[in-house]
Order: C-alpha cells, then sequence, then structure tokens
C-alpha cells in the first residue's frame, strides 16, 4: 500500500463554481422576544464594562474599580432576564427519562403537576424579590453612588417574565396534549 498523495485533476470551471456564493437564507428574527432583546443589550454592556476593566487594568495599568461591579450586576441581570426565554423554549435541565417508562395518562399527569409547580415557585419568587426590594430600599452600589435596587428590579422582572411564560407554557402544552416530558424529540426536531 502506498503513502503517497494522488491529486485528481480539477478543471477551471470546477474552480470558479467553487466561488460562486450560495443563496443565502433569510433571517427570522421574529422567533426572538422582548426578554431576548433586553438581556442581549445588558450582554454588551457588561462585555464593554469587561473590556474596560480590562484596558485600563492592563494595558493603563490603573484599573477604574467601577468596571467590575457594573459587569457583576449586569450578569445578575444576563442570567435572571434570558432565564425567561429558557422557560419560554423549555429549556432548562429537566429528567424526562421517567416518562419513557410511565403509562400516558400518569405521564400526563405528572407534567402537568411539574408545569403547576413550576408556576407556583415562580409566582413566589416574584413575592419575595418584592419584598426583598421593598427591605433594601434605596442602598447604594459600593464603588458608585447608583441605587442597588435597580438591579433587584432586573431580577423581579426576570421573575415576572418566567412566571409569566411558566404560564404560557403550561397553556400550550394543555392545549397539544403533551410536554417537552412527555416527548422530547417533538421540541428538538427528531420527531416528526
Amino acid at each position: 500500500m502506498s503513502t503517497a498523495e494522488v491529486h485528481r485533476q480539477i478543471t477551471g470551471d470546477e474552480i470558479a463554481h467553487t466561488f460562486e456564493e450560495e443563496a443565502v437564507p433569510k433571517v427570522d428574527l421574529g422567533i426572538y422576544a422582548f426578554e431576548d432583546w433586553i438581556a442581549l443589550v445588558i450582554f454588551w454592556v457588561m462585555a464593554l464594562a469587561v473590556f474596560l476593566q480590562f484596558f485600563t487594568r492592563y494595558v493603563l495599568n490603573d484599573s477604574y474599580a467601577w468596571t467590575e461591579e457594573i459587569a457583576t450586576y449586569c450578569l445578575i441581570g444576563v442570567v435572571f432576564i434570558g432565564a425567561s426565554m429558557c422557560v419560554r423554549l423549555s429549556r432548562h435541565i429537566q429528567i424526562d427519562l421517567i416518562y419513557r417508562y410511565l403509562p400516558h395518562r400518569v405521564a400526563r399527569a405528572l407534567s402537568t403537576v411539574i408545569d403547576v409547580i413550576r408556576i407556583a415557585f415562580f409566582g413566589y419568587a416574584v413575592k419575595l424579590v418584592w419584598v426583598y426590594i421593598q427591605i433594601i430600599g434605596d442602598e447604594t452600589m459600593t464603588t458608585i453612588n447608583f441605587p442597588k435596587n435597580y438591579v433587584y428590579y432586573a431580577v423581579l422582572l426576570g421573575f415576572v417574565l418566567m412566571f409569566v411564560r411558566s404560564v404560557q407554557v403550561a397553556v400550550q402544552h394543555l392545549r397539544q396534549g403533551y410536554s417537552i416530558l412527555e416527548r422530547p424529540g417533538a421540541y428538538d426536531g427528531f420527531e416528526g
């Protein structure tokens, strides 16, 4: 057996066709919701704060202390507001193995109970965050004179959005007769 490379002859037309542009697929921004765009904006503010922190620390050798705090608070906003996107798309971590072995009616009932528990949890979290915001009042950030309660309002917004999205998802599950727990293939494109 020879280890020599074998090259086939390619015509000029074949080379020219490799540079032809394929049809560009249409971009559909309709799949994104309100919270996706808010999370994206907060993410870019965080990215700019991190870049400014890096630049001032390692290039100018004189770090701005406030950039780290702003980046931390932006991360909190991205996490909680972005989590509502995961609720809307049913992308949170879940264990669906048991549903494969349960009878259909039992799996359907258990899935509905999970939807109700999720709605109750997010509703209670909204209440807890609201009470917390009332307690902390107008406490300011450590490095800049700016109220911290705006950060907690972002968390509150995230939980309100998660609550609303969980209600929408539960209604969707009731209408279609199954959830991602029962038929994960229907949600990831593997089921026809």
